[in-house]
């Protein structure tokens, strides 16, 4: 996630957070790799033993029970633990709209979003394109500078093109992995 599947207020800890107090391993093991989950169901195993030991040993025993649950996640992602982060990062607008189009049902502000993004990266490339297209015949550098905004939106495109129809294909919604 950039997100923000790392950090005490992401998705992941709030999963492992209400586990505890539940004391239901099964309400994290979502966010962990199938490979994962014995670590996972031990380090739960001994949080919960010993948050039995006290206030201290309690938050410990969750901060501990917090990275590893992170750390197995991260690395189903393919991706390096770097510890935990604070809550309130801003994540930017992506996420939290991402995150309200599953709690509402509805994609219209994820959408608009997303393609206000494209719409405006279209428009700036392919205007660079125009310009330089004037200039074109004013030299060789003038002409560089036009076949280099012309393959700089072309190559910028079929990505953007070659990452959506993956994400299609793959039936992901183009994560690859879990977050």
């Amino acid at each position: 996630m950039p997100p923000h599947c790392d950090s005490l207020d992401g998705p992941v800890v709030t999963a492992a957070r209400e586990a505890l107090v539940k004391q239901d391993v099964d309400l994290v093991l979502p966010y962990v790799y199938e490979e994962g989950e014995a670590d996972v169901r031990e380090a739960f195993r001994l949080a919960v033993e010993a948050r039995a030991a006290g206030a201290t040993a309690r938050d410990v025993a969750d901060r501990w029970f917090f990275e590893t649950v992170v750390r197995v996640h991260r690395a189903g992602e393919g991706a390096p633990f770097t510890g935990l982060k604070p809550a309130g990062l801003d994540v930017g607008p992506v996420i939290p709209a991402a995150e309200r189009a599953v709690e509402t049902g509805s994609a219209e502000e994820l959408t608009r979003l997303l393609c206000d993004i494209v719409r405006e990266q279209v428009e700036d490339r392919h205007r660079r394109v125009v310009e330089c297209k004037e200039h074109a015949a004013d030299g060789v550098g003038a002409a560089r500078a036009y076949v280099e905004a012309t393959l700089g939106l072309e190559v910028w495109a079929h990505h953007l093109y070659r990452q959506a129809l993956a994400a299609a294909h793959e039936g992901t919604g183009g994560h690859g992995g879990r977050n």
